[in-house]
């Protein structure tokens, strides 16, 4: 038997204390067997650093260069597909119109906007000039690439006959924002379609700042990883502890209720914590692993930052640059899978 992945550690937690049953216990092996690699190595958007992110394209490159884990982020259509984009509207510095024009503001809801019309947009390349093209003057650009569905993600890497890599999607809702999406249920309800559809429930996460969806995930599919994410940042801060009343993010949950973030995550019934990697200390990982929880920061780009990550012994990581990544990671003696070229 491999060695045992965080992936797979958390889900045991996550089952504690509760009877297995062959089923279950089945999907526990096939976890342990096939997908224990000892250290979780996820592809931010794909690979956001090096390809179009949350393309097609991107995935594959993610794929090619032996990430255990495919990040991506979903939205909803108005005709009810679950679709990979980031952002809750068409953003102009990654997204051109049918006739080749970058949008010059931001786009419609993608809730408002019918999957075969949002496949008229391409989102193979970065707008020149803007920020965002600073940031990521490694991307390759792909011409022609268009906002795929879930279902397609899942289709090409099971066309490729790739069977260990796992999937972790984020649900890219706000409660600040209500009228720019669907509502939680329908959020959770779209995604567990397409990856019931695959058989894929072993392979997939599910996480999300928005806590309400993995409320209602934990409910309507309890067999499902859930991963939560935080951030208190100053731009974003989602926990808002100090602050009086609950963060909407936290569905219904108040962080100074509890002694410490890791604490609030399990209090939320979660094993598997995603943190900006800025809020992170090592006595905060020591605590998240003390309490069961697998710790995978986000999003880790800088040499400096992965070595200080990998001191540190998460559990895994989240990053734009799954090829530097894994340069530091292998020179630690963690497995990965082989590249996949």
């Amino acid at each position: 038997m491999t060695a045992r992945s965080p992936f797979a550690r958390s889900w045991l937690f996550h089952r504690a204390g509760r009877a297995l049953s062959a089923r279950a216990l089945l999907v526990v092996w096939f976890a342990l067997a096939s997908a224990g690699y000892a250290f979780d190595l996820q592809g931010h958007r794909g690979a956001r650093g090096l390809a179009p992110e949350n393309t097609l394209a991107g995935f594959m490159r993610a794929l090619d260069l032996g990430v255990t884990t495919l990040e991506l982020d979903v939205g909803v259509t108005k005709d009810g597909v679950a679709v990979i984009y980031h952002d809750r509207t068409l953003n102009p510095d990654i997204t051109r119109d049918p006739s080749g024009q970058w949008l010059t503001a931001r786009g419609a809801p993608i809730k408002d906007i019918p999957f075969a019309a949002l496949q008229r947009y391409d989102v193979g390349r970065i707008r020149p000039g803007t920020g965002y093209a600073a940031t990521f003057s490694q991307q390759d650009a792909v011409d022609g690439e268009r906002i795929p569905a879930l279902g397609a993600l899942f289709a090409i890497v099971a066309a490729r006959g790739v069977e260990d890599v796992r999937f972790n999607i984020e649900t890219k809702l706000s409660p600040l924002a209500p009228e720019e999406t669907w509502r939680p249920e329908t959020f959770v309800r779209a995604i567990l379609r397409e990856v019931r559809r695959y058989k894929l429930e072993s392979r997939v996460m599910i996480q999300s700042f928005d806590w309400r969806t993995l409320a209602i995930l934990a409910r309507e599919a309890p067999d499902i990883q859930r991963a939560y994410l935080t951030s208190q940042q100053p731009a974003f801060d989602t926990v808002e502890r100090g602050r009086p009343g609950k963060s909407p993010w936290l569905a219904g949950l108040d962080a100074d209720d509890h002694a410490s973030i890791p604490k609030l995550v399990r209090a939320a019934g979660g094993w598997v914590w995603s943190p900006n990697f800025r809020d992170l200390t090592p006595g905060l990982v020591e605590e998240a692993r003390e309490l069961g929880l697998t710790v995978i920061p986000w999003t880790v780009n800088d040499w400096a930052d992965l070595q200080r990550m990998m001191d540190w012994r998460v559990d895994g990581l989240i990053t734009d640059y799954p090829d530097r990544a894994r340069l530091v990671i292998e020179s630690r003696g963690r497995v990965l899978p082989p590249m996949r070229k």
